[in-house]
C-alpha cells in the first residue's frame, strides 16, 4: 500500500501535466498555477466512472462557491488528456482536468493505489485515490485528505471551510 508521506504543511511537490484545450494540447506546471488563488487539487482514479463523474460535475455546477472562496479547481487522473477533454465535453464538466499517465504526480503525492479494485481481479496499479489537496497561494499544502474506498467523497464542507480560512 502506498504510503502518503506530505503533511500540512509542507511544500506542494511540483508537477508537470498536459490537459486539452480548444487550442489543443497545452502543459500545466503547479509553479505556474500558484499565486493568485489557492489550488484544491483533486485525484479521482478514472474519468468516465460514475463517482468521478458525480464529483466532477458536482464541483462544475457548483464552481462559483469555489471561485469566491478563492479559490482555482483542478482535477487529475491517470487516463490520457484526450479521454479526460472527452469525457470532460460529454458530462459538462467545468474545471480543468490534468492527465497523469505516467503517474508520477499520484506517486509523488502518495495517492497511487498499488492495486485498484483487487477483490474484482482488477490489479491496475497506481490508479489515483479519490484525494483532495488545498495549496495555498504560496504552495503551502493546507489540507490533505485520502479515501481508500473509491467510492467515498471528500468531505466537501471541510475543504470549503479550509478555503473559508485562507482567505
Amino acid at each position: 500500500m502506498t504510503q502518503n508521506t506530505l503533511k500540512v504543511g509542507d511544500k506542494a511537490p511540483e508537477f508537470k501535466l498536459v490537459t486539452v484545450t480548444e487550442d489543443g494540447p497545452k502543459v500545466v506546471t503547479l509553479s505556474e498555477e500558484i499565486g493568485s488563488d489557492n489550488i484544491l487539487l483533486l485525484f479521482v482514479p478514472m474519468a468516465f466512472t460514475g463517482g468521478c463523474t458525480r464529483e466532477f460535475c458536482s464541483l462544475s455546477e457548483n464552481m462559483s462557491e469555489y471561485t469566491e472562496l478563492g479559490a482555482k479547481v483542478i482535477g487529475i487522473t491517470g487516463d490520457n488528456p484526450f479521454a479526460n477533454a472527452a469525457w470532460a465535453e460529454k458530462e459538462g464538466i467545468t474545471l480543468n482536468i490534468l492527465s497523469d499517465y505516467e503517474h508520477t504526480t499520484t506517486t509523488d503525492y502518495g495517492v497511487a493505489y498499488e492495486a485498484f479494485l483487487p477483490d474484482k481481479n482488477l490489479i491496475m496499479g497506481k490508479v489515483p485515490k479519490r484525494s483532495a489537496f488545498i495549496i495555498d497561494k504560496s504552495g503551502v499544502i493546507k489540507h490533505i485528505e485520502i479515501l481508500e474506498n473509491p467510492s467515498d467523497m471528500p468531505d466537501f464542507s471541510k475543504i470549503k471551510e479550509t478555503l473559508s480560512n485562507l482567505n
